[in-house]
């Protein structure tokens, strides 16, 4: 690119402009941080009351470009626009201007979202280990862009801001997809419990005289690195899954206490506490055994007149999740107890009805999840579109680009 561009070192387009503010103990402060990888900027918790122990902040223009010093290595550097006009940084952002005589802004904002330039920042950057290292201003300064005239910059701006509304729309249609693709399902699941509904009288769980409870309380003072699972509200995953990112393990204490809350397979596992109640997730063969927590209610019938799964897809179900989260209680932090549990209905066809209605649904299921794991392979694609489109675009590879 050398020879269609000239290269300079970013100090000679790119100055220091701080706009220092000493910090108020009786002030507010909207306060803005810089998120990796070319994500731009994000709004933070405000500091009130004197919080900080910093003296003074950096107040933000529009026109400001901004670097952490932290974290500039690994790419968190970002334009600022006027949505952050006036909200603060703290001094381990220092922010800068453009020479606009010479550099285009947005060129330089898409240059800052090549992973070849961070690679750039992270040579300069000082310090040892990864998580360790610091950039200053003069380390970003020494940095050498390639500059050619404004017309191309501003032309090579286009190009890319085009083929990047591309890529969007194109995230934008698969994530619509995905959508659809659940709402087709949460949909086919009322209408197929509705039909049975309109045939067999709705049955309270209590009348099958189930095993209903919830997990022991202050069993988190028993966590170790290995033992038996402990499966908490936060293990129980939207679509009936069970997440596995974020395993906790436990010894129970010796004595009876808490042993009616090992799960066995066939188990449904309701959240009853807390943000996410109303989740439910089946404990099947392949997990590890385990507790549920305080905030999870097990609730198990007899599998000789009712399928574990046929419940399942009743409670995932608009009707299920209706009556789930119509019993909640509390405003804070929204429960069910155990009667809630128990007083939960739906239309019961005999078993065989039941294991092919499973059939059926788990099918859709399936097609749900072969389109999202389609959907996973072509974000990676399309993740990988955009820095393969800045790499060209700054070596002059674009159509119709020539820096």
């Amino acid at each position: 690119m050398s020879s269609r561009a000239a290269n300079v070192c970013l100090g000679e387009v790119l100055h220091l402009d701080l706009d220092r503010v000493p910090v108020d103990p009786s002030a507010s402060y909207p306060m803005v941080g810089v998120l990796s990888f070319g994500r731009g900027l994000f709004t933070r918790e405000p500091v009130e009351n004197g919080n900080t122990s910093y003296r003074w902040f950096y107040r933000l223009k529009a026109e400001h470009v901004v670097m952490s010093q932290l974290f500039g290595w690994e790419g968190a550097l970002a334009l600022s626009s006027p949505q952050f006009a006036g909200r603060f940084l703290s001094p381990q952002f220092p922010t800068f201007l453009c020479d606009t005589t010479r550099l285009e802004r947005r060129f330089l904002g898409w240059l800052m979202r090549r992973p070849a330039f961070w690679e750039d920042l992270g040579l300069r950057a000082s310090g040892m280990g990864d998580r360790r290292r610091t950039l200053n201003p003069e380390s970003l300064f020494a940095c050498e862009i390639p500059l050619p005239p404004l017309e191309k910059q501003r032309r090579i701006v286009a190009q890319i801001e085009v083929l990047a509304t591309y890529i969007a729309k194109a995230r934008s249609l698969r994530n619509e997809a995905s959508e659809e693709a659940e709402r087709l399902l949460l949909n086919e699941i009322g209408e197929v419990f509705s039909r049975l509904k309109a045939r067999h009288p709705a049955r309270e769980f209590g009348s099958f005289s189930p095993h209903v409870t919830s997990g022991p309380r202050n069993w988190a003072k028993h966590y170790e690195q290995t033992g038996f699972r402990f499966y908490r509200a936060q293990d129980v995953g939207p679509a009936g899954k069970i997440l596995e990112d974020s395993k906790v393990f436990i010894t129970p204490p010796p004595g009876e206490q808490g042993r009616s809350a090992m799960l066995q397979p066939g188990d449904l596992m309701l959240v009853i506490t807390g943000a996410t109640v109303g989740r439910v997730a089946g404990y099947r063969q392949g997990l590890e055994p385990g507790f549920v927590s305080q905030h999870v209610a097990i609730c198990r019938l007899p599998q000789g007149e009712v399928a574990p799964d046929f419940i399942l897809w009743g409670l995932r179900g608009p009707g299920g999740q209706a009556q789930l989260l119509g019993q909640r209680y509390g405003q804070g932090k929204p429960g069910l107890n155990l009667s809630n549990v128990r007083s939960l209905s739906l239309p019961f066809p005999t078993l065989p009805e039941q294991r092919r209605i499973v059939a059926y649904l788990d099918g859709w299921q399936a097609r749900v999840d072969a389109l999202k794991r389609l959907q996973i392979e072509t974000a990676v694609e399309l993740e990988a579109i955009l820095p393969s489109i800045l790499d060209r675009a700054f070596k002059g590879d674009l159509v119709g680009v020539t820096p």
